[in-house]
């Protein structure tokens, strides 16, 4: 089996194969206001789904790269009040986070809403890590959360690679190399086995990943990267809506890493 040093070089080369598109002929496709649909699946499937996807899709790159590291903090209550929406299924739900776009050293506040018919929202302001404080009409305008009321929970880390069809009517991001560090609890953890695939359209508008996702037995299975990443370094915290997930992940990584080995990686 390929180590992760011989599927990552095989991940850039799919990827040097594929037309290029700059950032900003994709602002023509933002979908600030869309139906999210993601996926869960492994490094090697995600090699073939891209061996796959090279004709109908086009990367986005910036200053020639297309493979671009994120950061993320997130912000929750005290009693992880948003952690806990969704970890009881409710359907309307907030997210609050800090993200930097590493390339390019942007930072953005976003509030991510999620409603009951599935659409998702977000709403953002540049502000780096030290001015959050200073944002707290923004936070109290777009949730029910006032900011002295929440506090850093978690950040991670990882690349994302950007794909858009060729008839511009959608994104498909590609998540790789998670990393988690729980600022509560000081547990860390690494998923470089995994990668995260989210469809981001306007409506339920055909799509021709879906085929591709479907022939490579790659199915619709939501992960919330904020969600997933507290309940894999803070096991006191109520998961049972997660558990399937967790199952998938640790079997995945057991079967790459070993019994036990792949919780000690960082």
């Amino acid at each position: 089996m390929q180590d992760n040093l011989s599927q990552y070089h095989d991940l850039q080369i799919r990827l040097n194969s594929f037309d290029k598109i700059t950032l900003e002929e994709m602002g023509k496709v933002k979908l600030m206001n869309r139906i999210d649909t993601k996926y869960v699946t492994t490094l090697k499937s995600l090699l073939q789904l891209l061996e796959l996807a090279r004709g109908e899709y086009m990367v986005q790159t910036i200053d020639g790269e297309c493979n671009l590291p994120y950061y993320t903090l997130y912000f929750d209550t005290v009693d992880y009040r948003m952690y806990t929406d969704h970890q009881r299924g409710k359907k309307t739900r907030k997210k609050i986070r800090v993200r930097r776009y590493e390339s390019t050293r942007q930072s953005f506040l976003e509030v991510k809403s999620k409603n009951n018919k599935g659409r998702t929202k977000k709403k953002r302001v540049q502000c780096n890590l030290e001015e959050v404080d200073t944002k707290g009409d923004f936070i109290a305008s777009h949730s029910p959360f006032h900011h002295s009321a929440l506090r850093r929970c978690i950040e991670n880390r990882f690349n994302r690679i950007t794909l858009v069809n060729r008839h511009m009517t959608e994104r498909l991001t590609i998540d790789t190399r998670l990393r988690f560090n729980n600022l509560s609890r000081h547990g860390k953890l690494s998923l470089p086995d995994i990668a995260i695939i989210e469809l981001k359209r306007d409506g339920n508008i055909p799509s021709p990943i879906i085929p591709m996702l479907a022939a490579l037995r790659i199915r619709p299975s939501g992960f919330s990267k904020y969600c997933m990443g507290m309940a894999l370094t803070d096991p006191t915290l109520k998961q049972n809506r997660f558990k399937e997930k967790l199952r998938y992940i640790e079997r995945t990584m057991t079967v790459e890493r070993g019994e036990d080995a792949w919780r000690t990686l960082l």
